[in-house]
């Protein structure tokens, strides 16, 4: 009796970071490269978290766990089907990326890291964005650092978002 090889599944790729590290436009890239469905977190945002956002309020925990609850159900659904999929989500601190993880157990974090000078001047040239500058504080506050037992790497956030990308792609083909 023959048995069965399965197919190896597509990955689930959620790219991490602070507000002006690339992180859409890396994912975007990214699912392109590698022929996967795409979603921005951020389109996820209900009306409250967006509102107070844009009015310059960090978001709590509270607020936050129905968001990643919703990004993780569309993780979920994209590793069930074997699409695979490519998330653009900020998911800062560790209980974030958990929360998603138990969602789709084989998801893998790409971290977009930069310096506070790099990030300033890029959230000061962005338009038609609800995530105000004045939050890059709150943000860095919160920001955790891949741990060694999360399934995951950091790239640096200072390349153009095609190298970036490339990398990415080098970086999924080892993971």
């Amino acid at each position: 009796m023959a048995s069965r090889i399965s197919e190896p599944r597509l990955p689930c790729i959620v790219v991490v970071g602070v507000s002006g590290t690339g992180k859409t436009t890396v994912a975007r890239l990214l699912a392109e490269r590698l022929g996967l469905p795409f979603a921005d977190a951020d389109d996820a945002h209900p009306p409250d978290n967006i509102a107070k956002m844009a009015a310059g309020v960090p978001l709590d925990d509270a607020d936050r766990e129905p968001w990643l609850r919703v990004v993780g159900q569309w993780l979920h659904e994209r590793e069930e089907a074997g699409t695979g999929c490519v998330v653009a989500c900020s998911a800062l601190k560790r209980r974030y990326r958990d929360t998603l993880g138990a969602a789709c157990p084989g998801v893998f974090f790409l971290q977009l890291t930069a310096g506070r000078e790099l990030l300033e001047q890029r959230l000061d040239r962005r338009r038609d964005h609800f995530m105000p500058p004045l939050l890059l504080n709150s943000q860095l506050a919160a920001l955790e650092p891949l741990e060694p037992d999360e399934r995951g790497a950091s790239l640096d956030a200072a390349p153009p978002p095609d190298v970036i990308a490339e990398r990415a792609v080098r970086l999924l083909r080892h993971a």
